[in-house]
């Protein structure tokens, strides 16, 4: 069996907290002592060479009640309000438990529009390794004050593991209020099996996420599991641990039980990484049986062997390409806007010229800018 990975071994580590670990949910206050030990935590780390970032939740349900805004649905522009009003609270308090710890720690709002867009990518990527390199502490939520429900993420998980691709990490940690992944619910189903290790991201293991919990929180095992697939996608293995405990990292160090999903050792480039990790594709490429087979090789995608095509997009856009079934088989930058594929697909590549009045590429998507879910 492949060897566990180990917060021992972590050289630049994403943690992910959510909102309940953050927040008393009885008083909608800051639950100072706690971040004061993983503050803690974070120090040991750091004082043996881990570089660490942190995503952390709470901005809303800290300001939820000081507004009266209590009930449990909230519209987007109540959200933003209270994300207006928290994430001063809560960027206020992790600056107090770093500094005690002599850390300086770094504010960073993102939405995901800053992690799909290639060059606001690379901006953000540059200014979080910057500041590792200068000894801060990155402290990451989403930009929900400024964020339409079109380019969110709605959870940090899946931030966190974005954010964890961006930078090359190699251990994601998400803290939770569970210790990791069970076969069922075990809350309702007594039978349920704890899982330490997950090596692929299955159809079955899919199964296993179940809904959203009731409460504040956005995410549940669902979203992490989402956030596992973008993670170990990239290399980076991730691990589902219990956060309601004092020092909840030392405890993961010290063999604290928790479910650990096995990273892919393919080796992408770092311009696949962002093409495999992008959440939202602009759009479709369905392909006939002939291009399947020739993307098996090793070749580009040719407007012949594209029978349709979905959405609205432009050249250099992330678009998924499906197997003639509708089964996905990757994602690519394509060389053409959808207005001008649509045009082309079906036809030999001597035909485009003719076809748009101006010479393009040959390929709808190059090798280089296709990555392929077996590969």
């Amino acid at each position: 069996m492949t060897a566990l990975p180990s917060l021992a071994t972590a050289k630049r580590l994403v943690v992910k907290i959510g909102s309940a670990l953050v927040v008393d949910s009885t008083q909608a206050t800051l639950r100072m002592s706690w971040l004061a030990a993983i503050a803690a935590d974070i120090a040991a780390l750091r004082a043996r060479g881990v570089e660490v970032i942190v995503v952390s939740s709470g901005a809303i349900a800290l300001a939820r009640r000081s507004l009266g805004l209590t009930r449990r649905k909230l519209r987007l522009e109540e959200k933003q309000a209270a994300a207006s009003v928290g994430q001063i609270r809560l960027a206020g308090a992790w600056a107090d438990v770093l500094a005690a710890q002599n850390i300086t720690a770094a504010q960073l709002l993102l939405t995901l529009d800053d992690s799909e867009d290639r060059q606001r990518y690379l901006n953000a990527r540059a200014t979080l390794r910057t500041l590792l390199e200068l000894g801060c502490v990155p402290v990451i939520n989403e930009n929900d004050a400024v964020a339409t429900a079109e380019i969110r993420f709605g959870d940090n998980d899946r931030l966190a593991a974005r954010v964890a691709e961006m930078v090359g990490a190699d251990q994601l940690i998400l803290l939770s209020d569970i210790d990791g992944l069970y076969t069922a619910d075990p809350r309702s189903n007594p039978d349920a099996k704890h899982l330490p290790v997950v090596e692929a991201i299955t159809p079955e293991i899919e199964a296993m996420g179940g809904e959203p919990p009731p409460g504040y929180s956005s995410g549940g095992m669902r979203t992490k599991l989402l956030a596992a697939r973008i993670a170990t996608g990239a290399g980076c293995a991730m691990a589902v641990a219990l956060g309601n405990i004092d020092h909840p990292l030392a405890a993961l160090e010290q063999g604290a039980r928790c479910t650990w999903f096995l990273p892919d050792t393919a080796d992408h480039s770092a311009r696949k990484r962002f093409i495999l990790g992008t959440l939202h594709p602009a759009g479709q490429y369905t392909l006939d049986a002939g291009a399947v087979k020739a993307l098996a090789t090793g070749r580009s995608l040719l407007p012949a062997g594209v029978r349709d095509i979905g959405g609205s997009f432009e050249r250099g856009d992330v678009v998924e390409v499906l197997a003639p079934d509708g089964r996905p088989l990757g994602r690519g930058l394509t060389a053409y806007a959808s207005a001008d594929a649509a045009r082309i697909i079906g036809r030999r590549t001597t035909e485009i010229e003719a076809i748009l009045g101006w010479r393009g590429r040959d390929e709808l998507i190059h090798r280089d800018d296709l990555v392929l879910r077996e590969s």
